[in-house]
């Protein structure tokens, strides 16, 4: 049997107003057109619906018990429509996110307090990945969006370019002579480095800065997170590279000090991933718009 579903909406409405002329009103069709459609619905279950009286329709015995369980489905349906109408308004809906710790931490969570201020009801997931993996999450479908180092080419992700880094050279207190001039990046090698983990963005990009100048990046220490490193840089460890914006406590205590490097580090952005042609809820675009 072929589903019709305008049939059920013509059924379900006469059967409520006991009226052919009211359904016709309610759906905005003329009278003939009803009963034009509930033919079609009696032909199709091969058995009359409803007595015809000279004051409207009634409901035969199959009629009854049809309605019942139509009258279940324009309610599961009704339900269905104003969810959705209450997604759109922000009353309700889900936001999954991916984003590496650092990224979570120092841009990621002052928008998402503000976002949840106004739309308490919205749930967030963040999931704390590498640029890289955020990425791949982002192409299974398992996030929304995706919040990354760039440089970060992928022809199936749009990158929409948000807040500038700036990666710097730092020490603790013992490094401070090393500030007083531009340090030339061929004498890193004369000191111990920390750096992060290969596979990530961060490192990556680091690593292609000094290649384009002829240098190769050997770091002492690999860590796991840009906490550890300014930990480790803090303890005396050696020299690190982290983003300004990052240690600006740490910069003005003295606890770190910076060191002007020649060449010095390109800037870099934060980007906001999205997968290219797969359309964001009505929730995930409204937090975009809390991004800069």
């Amino acid at each position: 049997m072929n589903f019709n579903m305008e049939w059920y909406r013509v059924f379900y409405w006469t059967a409520k107003f006991g009226s052919l002329t009211k359904a016709a009103e309610k759906l905005h069709i003329t009278q003939p057109a009803v009963s034009h459609t509930l033919k079609q619905l009696e032909q199709s279950l091969g058995g009359l619906l409803f007595f015809r009286t000279k004051k409207g329709v009634t409901l035969t015995t199959e009629g009854e018990v049809l309605f019942k369980y139509v009258e279940q489905a324009m309610h599961f349906i009704e339900i269905g429509e104003k969810k959705i109408s209450d997604m759109h308004e922000l009353i309700h809906g889900e936001i999954n996110i991916g984003a590496s710790d650092t990224l979570c931490k120092q841009y990621l969570l002052p928008h998402l307090e503000k976002f949840h201020k106004q739309f308490p009801d919205i749930k967030i997931h963040v999931t704390n990945r590498t640029t890289p993996e955020t990425i791949t999450l982002l192409k299974e479908g398992k996030i929304d969006f995706g919040i990354v180092n760039l440089p970060m080419p992928d022809p199936n992700i749009i990158f929409r370019v948000s807040s500038p880094q700036q990666d710097c050279l730092v020490g603790n207190e013992d490094y401070a002579a090393l500030a007083e001039s531009p340090f030339p990046l061929e004498q890193l090698h004369q000191y111990p480095l920390l750096l992060l983990e290969s596979g990530g963005s961060t490192r990556s990009f680091l690593d292609n800065y000094a290649i384009s100048h002829g240098i190769q990046l050997k770091p002492e220490f690999e860590l796991g997170s840009l906490d550890l490193l300014v930990q480790f840089a803090q303890s005396g460890f050696g020299l690190t590279f982290i983003v300004r914006n990052y240690v600006t406590e740490e910069l003005s205590s003295g606890k770190l000090v910076e060191i002007p490097l020649t060449p010095p580090v390109p800037e870099r952005h934060i980007g906001i991933a999205t997968l290219k042609g797969v359309p964001l809820s009505a929730a995930s675009s409204r937090l975009l718009e809390f991004l800069p």
